[in-house]
């Protein structure tokens, strides 16, 4: 296999993924490559509909690729929605603030790790604020942050509640007060 081709290959996100698969093990160890094939399978997942490109290969693919030792490659494992359990949890406990906030952010985050990510640091707690499958109690926290980023993510998060919204109308930072004023009249009609 040459490798300037198989960057090349891997550009198409209807590569099959069993020759993604075979690429891989062939350049095991290698950054670019294992960067590479990380962006194709990120480009393959669609945000609309999970189960496309699920599969057996992909979260074997996932899970060794959550070993590498370029961040940029666990930040596209950590993002991805096919990512399996285990890994998540594993890549919770990620040195890389930015990785663990991906896992924050990622829907298919089991609740308990997102409850463990709850006491992280405010990137990782801005990640939280998105995901529309942290726990209600949690938001209604983040509604107090002391980061009006984070206070405005939870408005922006499709789980965010009318009293929610309710608690943010009188916020002290004008952008928040306008967004929880715009959330409240979207969700009450």
């Amino acid at each position: 296999m040459n490798r300037e081709n198989m960057l090349e290959t891997l550009s198409n996100k209807s590569l099959d993924i069993e020759k993604v698969y075979a690429i891989f093990e062939h350049f095991k160890g290698d950054a670019l490559m294992e960067a590479t094939i990380a962006m194709n399978l990120s480009l393959r997942t669609s945000v609309h509909d999970v189960s496309l490109e699920k599969s057996d290969t992909m979260s074997l693919l996932l899970e060794k690729l959550s070993t590498s030792e370029d961040m940029s490659v666990r930040w596209a494992v950590a993002k991805n929605p096919h990512t399996p359990e285990a890994v998540l949890v594993h890549l919770s406990h990620d040195p890389i603030n930015l990785v663990r906030a991906l896992v924050a952010t990622n829907k298919t985050t089991p609740k308990p790790i997102l409850q463990e990510l709850f006491n992280d640091e405010k990137i990782v707690r801005d990640g939280l604020s998105g995901n529309p499958s942290t726990p209600l109690k949690y938001l209604a926290i983040l509604c107090d942050d002391a980061d009006a980023m984070v206070r405005l993510r939870v408005l922006e998060n499709p789980a965010c509640t009318l009293s929610l919204c309710e608690r943010l109308l009188n916020d002290t930072a004008p952008n928040v007060a306008h967004a929880a004023k715009a959330t409240y009249e979207r969700l009450r009609a």
